[in-house]
């Protein structure tokens, strides 16, 4: 199934010489702790917290709109200490989720509204569906889809997942057109 032309207005965004479309309107606290590896697309209103440790994406990540990433963090009998947030290939986090993970694999899609516990590990190829909740530490196994609250194994997901996922980035990539003066 092919993607429609998503637009947006050029003057709303920031396109980086690697390729990374980032909405003006979106929160990057600590940008010098944030590392989009090319092709990224933020859209309007996320929230990407790299004031509290370092957050680094992969190639062809969707964040869409209201999406926070914030680095998972521990407490200790001393203070608080944060991880690194780190996200592969070809993800997909969908509108209003919450992402406190440590790691998300390559070909993730993380549907809308959901909340990834703190500490969470999505391993390669995995589904996340739309309004699931992940308990902290939760580690979610490749080619599985979790779902519900709290997130539990639904089903396996087809071997073709990474495949899948490619298309899908690329093509999402490729519509997201400013939109065209007349």
């Amino acid at each position: 199934m092919e993607l429609q032309d998503i637009n947006y207005s050029k003057n709303d965004y920031v396109e980086t010489a690697s390729g990374n479309k980032v909405c003006r309107q979106t929160v990057l606290c600590g940008s010098q702790n944030i590392i989009l590896q090319g092709k990224v697309i933020v859209q309007a209103e996320a929230i990407i917290r790299g004031d509290l440790a370092n957050v680094r994406t992969g190639r062809y990540c969707i964040i869409s709109k209201e999406a926070v990433l914030r680095p998972p963090y521990k407490k200790f009998s001393k203070g608080v200490a944060f991880f690194k947030l780190s996200i592969g290939d070809h993800v997909f986090i969908g509108e209003r989720t919450l992402v406190n993970a440590t790691d998300i694999g390559n070909y993730v899609h993380i549907g809308k509204n959901c909340v990834i516990g703190r500490r969470c590990v999505l391993r390669d190829c995995c589904v996340i569906e739309d309004n699931t909740v992940l308990a902290p530490e939760t580690v979610v196994p490749a080619f599985t889809r979790y779902g519900g609250s709290p997130g539990a194994y639904i089903s396996h997901v087809p071997e073709c997942q990474a495949d899948l996922m490619v298309d899908y980035t690329r093509s999402y990539y490729q519509h997201f057109q400013p939109t065209k003066l007349i």
